[in-house]
């Protein structure tokens, strides 16, 4: 299992790949058959402060990871980089052979070379989590405590109908913001669309007072179950209540079956048009019939609610070269900003749409690449009538 083999219709998020010098625990294969992997997320901030500024600066300071947004080097870094530089262009002498070709002398290797090569992306080594096995993996690879380590289950590869299963970078963009406004949220009550793993669902769990995470399929609602309970401990006692519940947009209604495992109930409904004030998705747009189902179920649901509402939407965009096209386009994301485009130009006299684009100045709380590509809209969202 040292290389990954993938087919044609195969799709793989980068951010598993993306954990230098981390195991990737394999604890199961799920009911088709994938495996199941465990990683740990550490947050960078200290839960145990309430202070904004702190945790703002704490994060900052304490960031594991030598890059910011865009993959900029820190200043320290920088300064460390150009010094090194300029040492090695004044004691190399550039010597030349006897057919006058450069002959290049390599520098000895140093210890900034070791920290250089434990910047590139590692392989996947999966490794089999055998039972009770946890902790020994736990204590070795966190060196945290656990009241800052996220804990998901994922696969790493999977066809296209079933990305909800891995773990996506627009995902931690909307987890990060959810982090950096925390005081915005806190004892909300939120929607999530499109949960998948949960972990956006998971990380506004901290601060909210009840989240429904919903998406759709028995084995990835399954999954997301697994890793809310996995995350209790980040959750304050009588806070931080996440439902796993199903929510099909192609479908008209809320599904009631009390056969369905993961179906509402008449009150949760009915808490759901009473309190719900925020709604959430996170890279979710990827098929434009999937967009327009999901923006006739966020226009049917806002308009049932009792209060105004504002929806939070991350994303990311994929560049890809097509031969309709002959030319690098981005189809999917063209389809999501003019139907954006069109919630915002709706009249129809019963709701009104404010969209507004969020910077993306606001520093990581999570270990991931915050490329250019990533987007975070809001949406405010008032009923006329």
């Amino acid at each position: 299992m040292d290389n990954a083999t993938f087919r044609s219709n195969t799709v793989l998020s980068d951010v598993h790949l993306h954990c230098p010098n981390k195991r990737h625990l394999m604890v199961r294969l799920n009911t088709v058959g994938q495996p199941v992997f465990l990683s740990y997320f550490k947050l960078l901030w200290n839960t145990e402060d309430s202070s904004p500024e702190k945790d703002v600066r704490e994060a900052t300071t304490e960031r594991e990871h030598p890059y910011g947004s865009g993959d900029v080097l820190c200043d320290k870094d920088g300064n460390n980089l150009k010094k090194e530089r300029e040492t090695n262009i004044e004691g190399v002498e550039a010597l030349l052979d006897d057919d006058g070709d450069l002959e290049v002398v390599r520098r000895p290797r140093s210890a900034s070379d070791l920290e250089a090569e434990n910047l590139l992306r590692d392989r996947v080594y999966p490794v089999i989590l055998m039972k009770g096995g946890e902790d020994a993996f736990e204590d070795e690879e966190q060196g945290g405590t656990c009241s800052d380590v996220v804990k998901i289950e994922h696969t790493m590869a999977t066809p296209l109908e079933d990305v909800g299963k891995q773990v996506w970078r627009a995902a931690f963009l909307l987890a990060d913001y959810i982090l950096f406004q925390r005081d915005m949220f806190r004892c909300c009550s939120v929607l999530e669309l499109g949960g998948g793993t949960g972990i956006t669902s998971i990380i506004m769990g901290i601060v909210a007072k009840r989240v429904y995470c919903t998406d759709v399929g028995e084995d990835l609602l399954a999954m997301c179950e697994q890793n809310v309970a996995l995350n209790k401990h980040l959750m304050e006692p009588g806070r931080g209540e996440v439902k796993v519940k199903e929510l099909d947009w192609l479908k008209d209604e809320f599904c009631t079956d009390p056969e369905a495992p993961y179906s509402w109930s008449e009150e949760e409904i009915a808490d759901l048009h009473d309190h719900c004030t925020v709604i959430m998705a996170a890279d979710v747009f990827y098929d434009d019939d999937l967009t327009d189902a999901l923006f006739r179920t966020l226009y049917r649901i806002t308009h049932n609610l009792r209060n105004s509402c504002t929806v939070y939407i991350a994303l990311e965009k994929r560049l890809n070269f097509t031969l309709r096209h002959m030319d690098v386009t981005c189809e999917a994301y063209s389809h999501f900003r003019n139907t954006l485009n069109d919630l915002e130009n709706l009249q129809d006299g019963k709701m009104k749409y404010t969209v507004e684009p969020i910077k993306l100045d606001f520093c990581q709380f999570l270990v991931y690449e915050r490329i250019e590509q990533l987007e975070l809209w809001r949406i405010v969202a008032e009923q006329l009538t």
